[in-house]
């Protein structure tokens, strides 16, 4: 698992300045080189959205915060996408999965990442791979709830 601060490192050396801010609305913002993650949030918190923010750093370009214009919002999902896989992946669910979680709060815990987050981001593997999807010797079930079956 990836921490928080293995990000800031990150950032760091790829030329990006990441800081934390007060900011009065949303909870991370990018501009040129520049991220900003609101400050006094939890550490999951930060993680996800720095991990977000840097999707966007590597996969956008430009102004993107009028969400009704359609490349705004496939640009903002790429960012959400490059998270999701950055700090979960389907190893992720497996590696939780072998760790004997049983409920998405003990998954997001182990994972270290919020439970809006680990939902958010099974949505996205539901939607990207259907009712489910075998990696190696696994079965991740999206439907009807979250399961993994190993394949002997």
């Amino acid at each position: 698992m990836i921490a928080y601060e293995e990000l800031l490192m990150e950032s760091t050396e790829n030329g990006i300045i990441a800081k934390e801010k007060n900011l009065p609305i949303s909870k991370g913002r990018i501009k040129g080189n520049r991220i900003a993650v609101r400050a006094g949030l939890t550490e999951k918190e930060k993680k996800c959205i720095l991990a977000e923010e840097l999707g966007h750093y590597y996969t956008g370009s430009g102004d993107i915060l009028d969400l009704s214009i359609t490349a705004n919002r496939k640009q903002e999902a790429r960012g959400r996408i490059y998270a999701y896989n950055k700090l979960i992946g389907l190893m992720g669910i497996i590696d939780a999965y072998k760790n004997c979680c049983q409920s998405l709060y003990e998954s997001a815990k182990y994972l270290e990442v919020t439970e809006e987050f680990l939902r958010e981001a099974l949505e996205y593997y539901k939607n990207k791979y259907g009712r489910c999807v075998t990696v190696d010797n696994y079965t991740i079930f999206f439907e009807p709830y979250i399961g993994v079956l190993e394949l002997k």
